[in-house]
């Protein structure tokens, strides 16, 4: 796990010193070595986390006709065989590391390299001779990926900070992303929340001659549901877990584990049998899962080590999260992952986790349609709008609400994980400048277009793959462990572990209230029946008691009454959201949050830096 930047073409007068400024921009995703690429084109900067081929895995890498030169960020689990099979064609390598083995792969088979890797990758490869790029980003969207066209220059890098240090990159608010990231919590657009900078789709490489960037799928998400018995499932998510945890133990260091009280992680944890396992929750009642976490490490003879987050923790990390996210996140799960990661990062410099599992597998409580909606959505739709309309007209009520939702298309009303407000509430919250006719639905359109055939619970898991897997999820994951130099790992999300997850039916994922059945059913053969079992939770954060605390009432306050907060919002508005959660009239927090998240990243990047 490391970290690059780059960029080639561009007017710089000392290219090297640029590359270096933007390379120690990230040091900590790579604190073990860092090295440095230039010529008249190209200049190519790499900070390292040393975890395979420790003494020769250095980059940048050079090819042994010193014809091509490469970064990578990320491993690679089938280097090895990859390795086995260019030996017998005739390659000789240097080195025992993966990325020698990419460089490799590309001399054999150029622009199909990344098709033919298991892993978590981004990468880029400089071909001096031909003055060309070619890199990629890995299946799911593990490793980050971000680019920039700046004054005849092309910037790529792990993380946008990087580009903050390349004389000409002017830092601008993408107004089009604003009203977005109130909706989704996340920027969900391909261009991010900083003006003309861009993330390279998951599954996709691009090859750039200094006049054409172009980029391609080489992966995206397809269903292909088969039959077999539910016996049969089960087995083979078992046996492709256990072979998917094998492959990411591969290291040259001690590789450690997150443990929370759910299945995911408790499912990789039980296979490892890690010697040192982390947990964290919180002070407030209710919200702490160590006490589980720990209990699961004593049936299964396992240490851990748990922290618990204070208040004041909490609102004390916000900066830092959110600088190192890029971009604004108001997921609250990024704070406790942030201290998870701390807290391993003081042991092992590589833990598993369980992310991925949910969307693969069918896990989250909005995935759940009751039998009663099923069948009244099997009703002609015509009849459904009729009673929805009908019924509209009596007040608020279970019936009404269970014959409205029955009247919408799952294309119409799910846009992920969180739907923290519709167009309407975000564009009344934000000043005339940042208000947008973009709508939510113009984001999720293109994607439900390509599985307009498939039942509702293939159409949200395919969503969730494109969007908040990638967009939150992993983003999150990625920036709070590089935050402390810390390679996480995610064995769900392995190209073999999805071969799987694809040909399973929907019943075989879900049926009534029952999440990830199949999934679960693997898991226990290896822990207890109630962690098997456990309704998903995640991180529960108490920002909402909080904040109705006189202490952490002020802060939220004092940055939603800011200069800059103004210049957004309606502060007027914004406040009288805040006395009502006070006061316990509404649940504000999550909206609120989502403002407050975005306020603190803003301040970070254009204001103090």
């Amino acid at each position: 796990m490391c970290g690059f930047a780059g960029f080639y073409g561009g007017e710089c007068e000392d290219r090297r010193t640029v590359v270096e400024n933007m390379g120690r921009a990230i040091a900590h995703r790579g604190p073990d070595d860092d090295g440095v690429f230039t010529d008249e084109t190209a200049a190519l900067g790499f900070r390292r986390l040393s975890i395979i081929d420790l003494e020769a895995g250095v980059q940048p890498m050079h090819s042994a006709d010193d014809r091509y030169v490469m970064v990578f960020n990320g491993e690679i689990y089938n280097y090895r065989e990859l390795r086995a099979d260019l030996e017998r064609e005739g390659a000789v390598f240097a080195t025992d590391s993966d990325t020698e083995t990419i460089l490799q792969t590309y001399l054999r088979y150029g622009t199909e390299t990344a098709s033919r890797l298991r892993g978590m990758f981004a990468f880029v490869i400089y071909d001096k001779k031909e003055r060309t790029l070619y890199g990629a980003r890995d299946y799911f969207g593990i490793k980050p990926f971000y680019y920039a066209m700046v004054e005849g220059a092309f910037l790529f890098g792990s993380e946008i900070k990087s580009f903050l240090h390349y004389p000409g990159f002017h830092k601008e608010l993408n107004r089009d992303a604003l009203k977005l990231y109130l909706e989704f919590q996340y920027s969900p657009l391909n261009e991010t929340m900083f003006k003309g900078v861009y993330k390279l789709t998951p599954g996709s490489y691009f090859t750039y001659d200094g006049k054409e960037l172009k980029t391609e799928r080489y992966f995206e998400p397809t269903y292909d549901p088969k039959t077999r018995s539910f016996e049969n499932a089960v087995k083979l998510i078992d046996e492709t877990v256990l072979s998917s945890v094998d492959y990411h133990q591969i290291a040259d260091v001690e590789v450690g584990s997150f443990l929370s009280g759910g299945v995911d992680s408790s499912y990789v944890a039980s296979v490892v049998k890690p010697m040192k396992t982390y947990s964290v929750g919180f002070e407030v009642g209710g919200f702490d899962e160590t006490e589980l976490a720990e209990h699961l490490c004593k049936t299964l003879h396992m240490p851990n080590r748990a922290k618990e987050i204070t208040a004041d923790e909490f609102f004390d990390a916000l900066p830092m999260v959110q600088y190192h996210s890029d971009e604004p996140h108001a997921n609250l799960s990024a704070v406790p992952l942030y201290y998870l990661a701390q807290l391993a990062a003081e042991d092992v410099k590589v833990v598993l986790s369980g992310e991925g599992a949910d969307e693969l597998f069918g896990g989250y409580d909005w995935y759940i349609q009751s039998e009663t909606a099923r069948r009244y959505k099997k009703w002609p739709f015509g009849i459904r709008r009729f009673l929805a309309a009908t019924l509209g007209r009596i007040p608020q009520s279970h019936i009404r609400r269970f014959f409205r939702a029955g009247a919408e298309r799952v294309e119409d009303t799910y846009i992920g994980q969180a739907f923290i407000m519709n167009d309407e509430e975000a564009n009344a919250l934000l000043k005339e400048p940042y208000r947008s006719d973009i709508s939510y639905k113009d984001v999720t359109a293109p994607y439900y277009e390509k599985v307009k055939d498939c039942d509702d619970l293939t159409k949200k898991l395919y969503l969730d793959m494109n969007l908040w897997l990638p967009g939150d999820i992993l983003l999150k994951a990625d920036k709070m462990t590089m935050a402390h130099s810390l390679e996480l790992r995610v064995p769900y999300l392995d190209r073999e572990v999805w071969q799987v997850a694809r040909t399973l039916t929907s019943p075989q994922k879900m049926k009534g209230r029952h999440t990830k059945r199949a999934f679960r059913a693997a898991a226990l053969s290896h822990i207890p029946s109630d962690w098997a079992n456990r309704k998903k939770a995640g991180f529960m954060v108490p920002f909402r008691v909080w904040i109705r605390e006189d202490k952490y009432y002020e802060k939220v306050k004092e940055m939603l009454s800011s200069d800059f907060a103004a210049e957004f919002f309606d502060t007027d508005r914004l406040l009288t959201m805040l006395e009502e959660h006070k006061a316990g009239k509404k649940n504000n927090a999550r909206r609120l949050y989502t403002v407050y998240a975005f306020l603190i990243w803003y301040e970070q990047y254009f204001i103090l830096r």
